[in-house]
């Protein structure tokens, strides 16, 4: 797998280094996602991961599955819960995904991963975010998370794969404390977690980077 020699061994050695920490996290709230959402207490999503390979990525759940009449799952806004918005504030959300680290289908430091359905509509260069495991968190988490435009966070990506090293994981994995005790760029402004990413803007006046020869 792409990046750098060793970066596997950090991410287990850090993983099981604390598991009785975040064993203990994981199961606390669990009960507190069953009690107050319900079952299943766990998301299962396919995601994409290094080499453009999907994998069943997981999370706990915060948001209701309620439904319009015809059937269809209302908005994000709508089914996101009180409980469900500060488990995202905490990124609590986000611990179940330290199984899927340690199954190798992530790392702790890389692009977060995002939809199947996203492929076609990268340019060139920003496919080039699956050439390293994605990751719990990034350095697009860390530079604004969701307050970023989505061309912002992939060339973040870009420049993280770019400069994939030891020293650069562990300052994201610094920064992520920070981000996380001051719960930076949570949402989108208005938007309940993120918009879809369609395509690039025009508007934006940017074009899609030319891929690198």
């Amino acid at each position: 797998m792409p990046g750098y020699r060793g970066k596997r061994l950090l991410d287990l050695v850090l993983v099981v280094g604390s598991a009785p920490v975040w064993l203990l996290a994981l199961g606390l709230v669990a009960w507190q996602v069953r009690r107050r959402i319900g079952r299943p207490v766990l998301f299962r999503q396919r995601r994409v991961g290094a080499g453009e390979r999907e994998f069943l990525m997981l999370k706990f759940r915060s948001m209701t599955e309620a439904r319009d009449p015809q059937g269809n799952l209302r908005p994000d806004a709508e089914r996101l819960t009180e409980f469900g918005k500060r488990l995202r504030a905490t990124s609590l959300d986000e611990l179940p995904e330290l199984l899927n680290v340690l199954r190798g289908e992530m790392s702790l430091v890389g692009p977060r991963p995002l939809l199947p359905k996203y492929l076609p509509r990268y340019s060139a260069v920003h496919r080039r975010r699956h050439a390293v495991a994605p990751g719990l968190t990034g350095l697009a988490q860390v530079s604004g998370r969701n307050a970023l435009t989505w061309t912002d966070k992939f060339d973040l990506d870009i420049h993280y794969v770019q400069e994939c090293s030891l020293v650069n994981d562990l300052r994201i994995l610094v920064r992520t404390l920070r981000a996380v005790l001051l719960r930076d760029g949570i949402a989108a402004d208005g938007d309940a977690t993120m918009p879809e990413f369609i395509g690039y803007e025009p508007t934006d006046g940017r074009k899609p980077p030319a891929p690198v020869k």
